[in-house]
């Protein structure tokens, strides 16, 4: 029964986002955290101020939100935009208009699924989903019956709007993190404080 509920969200280079035209397959990707990306050449340490956008819910025919209703898409949305601001402001200073040396961050939010109750929470114990979690855990992979997030990074010079890097990013839990098995929005959210840890660290 673990198997078939393991399938997990395939990312896309989704048609709708503003640098889709940009985005190719990323021969780098060994675990399929970050399928899609484009890279300029930037030195980032000459950026010290960001603008964030609003946080946008994807909404063309190529999102994949498993389950996830207009409510809980909004809550992640919310999620997304606390955790980005919280880790950006540790490397940069938030400006509310272009200026030299400022980057523009435009976080969307393409897709997500959400954690089975209980049983997401009891996988982590019993015989099966213990030898399956513990090979996905070993592999950076999804646990069992877990949820998990897909967002896309668009990074911009906000004095000339030229497009520096923008990727595609799925992000979900350790499989052996407990605490993210509780709650149907729980291993969402862990994602998207991995996915705003990751961002920051390319940025130093």
């Amino acid at each position: 029964m673990i198997l078939p509920a393991c399938a997990g969200i395939t990312p896309v280079a989704y048609s709708g986002l503003q640098s889709s035209s940009y985005l190719a397959p990323n021969p780098s990707d060994d675990d399929g955290r970050m399928p899609y990306r484009y890279a300029a050449p930037v030195d980032w340490r000459s950026y010290n101020s960001v603008i964030l956008d609003p946080v946008v819910i994807y909404r063309g025919p190529d999102q994949q939100f498993d389950g996830v209703s207009d409510e809980d898409k909004q809550t992640l949305a919310s999620t997304m935009r606390d955790a980005f601001t919280a880790a950006l402001s540790r490397r940069f200073a938030f400006v509310g208009e272009p200026t030299p040396n400022t980057l523009r961050i435009r976080l969307t939010l393409t897709g997500a699924s959400t954690s089975t109750p209980v049983l997401g929470t009891l996988s982590r114990f019993d015989l099966a989903g213990g030898v399956y979690n513990g090979v996905q855990a070993a592999r950076g992979g999804e646990g069992a019956m877990t949820g998990a997030v897909v967002f896309a990074v668009e990074i911009y010079d906000a004095s000339t709007n030229t497009l520096l890097a923008a990727y595609i990013e799925k992000q979900y839990p350790n499989p052996y993190n407990i605490s993210a098995s509780f709650g149907a929005l729980s291993a969402a959210k862990v994602g998207i404080e991995k996915g705003a840890e990751h961002l920051v660290e390319r940025l130093r």
